[in-house]
């Protein structure tokens, strides 16, 4: 019985180390693929401003013109810096306010129908978007990003 005891302690604890070697590729693969989505979506609304005003507008968005520049370039430029590591926590908070604004004024029926009729709750597009900037900002961009060197960089200078 001691024997069986042991062999689950090790398995499990092999299990452990296993998902603990692959966190950071995971969440390497999370930001390159989805600061890839969130820049190819800030291009195709800075490329499109108006309509995208138009459509800030017709959602009652307040300052549709000047929230529709800012969401742009953050999702734009945001992109590229989550793909690469750089400040990736603060771009995580601003993506998650991001598309909780899209899920309140654009996919407002997909957001209260989130324990009635949850399929139309995760199939809304802000969905993914939303789970992949919680993952970043709960568990860090993972050591393979330029967050880490910063860090590194920074403790040693400190004293």
């Amino acid at each position: 019985m001691n024997s069986l005891k042991a062999l689950a302690v090790r398995a499990y604890g092999t299990l452990v180390w296993l998902a603990s070697f692959l966190e950071s590729p995971f969440l390497l693969c999370v930001r390159l693929y989805w600061g890839w989505q969130f820049w190819q979506t800030g291009w195709g609304k800075l490329h499109n401003l108006p309509r995208v005003v138009e459509f800030f507008t017709s959602l009652g968005i307040p300052a549709p013109a000047l929230n529709a520049y800012f969401v742009s370039g953050l999702e734009f430029l945001g992109g590229i810096l989550l793909a690469v590591g750089l400040g990736s926590r603060f771009l995580a908070l601003l993506f998650t306010g991001d598309m909780l604004v899209a899920y309140v004024t654009a996919d407002r029926p997909a957001l209260l129908s989130i324990f009635s009729k949850p399929e139309d709750f995760y199939a809304a597009t802000p969905y993914t978007f939303l789970f992949a900037s919680l993952i970043i900002l709960i568990f860090g961009p993972g050591r393979f990003a330029l967050d880490t060197l910063v860090e590194r960089w920074f403790a040693r200078r400190t004293p």
